[in-house]
């Protein structure tokens, strides 16, 4: 009776004992790579980037490398590019008067639109942050400029800076009427000196709701309580503006004069619908330079070096306002 119940399971051990030993030689196979999945790991996302990875590749990357070869070449595009090294560089930084021009054109715009739609933008969004009927309204008005077309709007202030029937000179014209007074309009579009302000009306006006906007944003992040200890503590408005205000938006501040700062830099459709850069190159810009060398005068090498020069002098600008926002920019407590 021990032999037939022990012989049957003799078969069964061999079996397992087989199949035991078969079990590492299969596990130690290895896995093929485009079988592997780790949930840490997940590659496919990488085959959904890849779509923008390309296109920011093709039209970005690839567009800013071949404007900085042309900057070394002479290049019309009716004849072959001639390498000539940094002769662009040279004769546009020692012996271009025109371009001297247009920069110092460049600067009056950055240091006055810039100050002044962050001075307006701060008021308007103080002004629109308060509980008054109809708020949600007056905001959407001073907002729809942004979304105005700039070639539409720099028609509109063209009639309306012009000398004999615009609505501005009309009221100079009123002005004089009513007081006696020898009083009369500037002719703003073809006056070297009042050509640059009428720019800068144009782009206030277009732009100061987008500052009103992230301001407003920034003026509500504000904690209520520290607005409260400032009246226990004695402070008025004005002392309420200074001291709670202006810290607590200096982060939104900052945030505007940078991207404002490379805006005013690259200012063009203003000047090129309105004054067309005139008179005299008076409101002639970087940008607008760039393109008179690029598709007016067939210059594409020294196009390419204003641009990259431009690049320069905006890097300059925003590394020292990255390396000074440490000294007047406040971050909440925690953040």
């Amino acid at each position: 009776m021990e032999r037939f119940t022990l012989s049957p399971c003799r078969p069964a051990l061999t079996i397992q004992t087989q199949s035991r030993a078969m079990t590492p030689a299969t596990s130690q196979r290895p896995t093929p790579w485009w079988r592997r999945y780790r949930p840490d790991q997940q590659w496919e996302a990488y085959l959904f980037l890849i779509p923008s990875f390309l296109g920011f590749a093709l039209f970005v990357v690839l567009p800013v490398l071949v404007a900085l070869l042309l900057s070394f070449v002479n290049w019309s595009l009716l004849t072959p590019p001639e390498w000539v090294g940094i002769a662009n560089y040279v004769q546009l930084l020692t012996r271009d008067s025109v371009f001297r021009r247009v920069m110092w054109n460049t600067l009056y715009f950055t240091v006055t639109i810039v100050p002044l739609q962050l001075i307006f933008g701060l008021m308007m969004a103080i002004a629109l942050n308060q509980a008054i009927r109809g708020v949600k309204v007056y905001r959407l008005i001073y907002f729809m400029p942004v979304v105005t077309t700039i070639v539409a709007a720099a028609l509109i202030f063209q009639w309306m800076f012009n000398k004999d029937y615009g609505i501005i000179s009309a009221v100079f014209w009123w002005l004089a009427g009513a007081t006696g007074l020898p009083i009369q309009p500037p002719d703003w579009l073809n006056s070297t000196f009042w050509a640059k302000p009428a720019v800068v009306i144009l782009t206030l006006w277009k732009n100061v709701g987008f500052t009103m906007v992230i301001y407003l944003a920034g003026l509500q992040a504000i904690p209520q309580e520290l607005y409260d200890a400032a009246e226990v503590d004695g402070a008025g408005s004005w002392a309420k503006f200074r001291f709670v205000t202006v810290p607590m938006v200096s982060p939104t501040t900052f945030f505007l004069l940078v991207i404002q700062m490379i805006g005013a830099f690259q200012l063009f459709d203003e000047a090129f619908v309105m004054t067309r850069g005139g008179p005299a190159q008076a409101t002639t810009t970087i940008v607008y330079y760039i393109y008179q060398n690029a598709f007016q005068f067939s210059r594409f090498g020294k196009a390419s070096a204003i641009a990259w020069v431009l690049f320069a002098v905006i890097f300059v600008f925003t590394l020292i306002q990255i390396r000074l926002q440490r000294r007047w920019v406040h971050y909440e407590a925690g953040a």
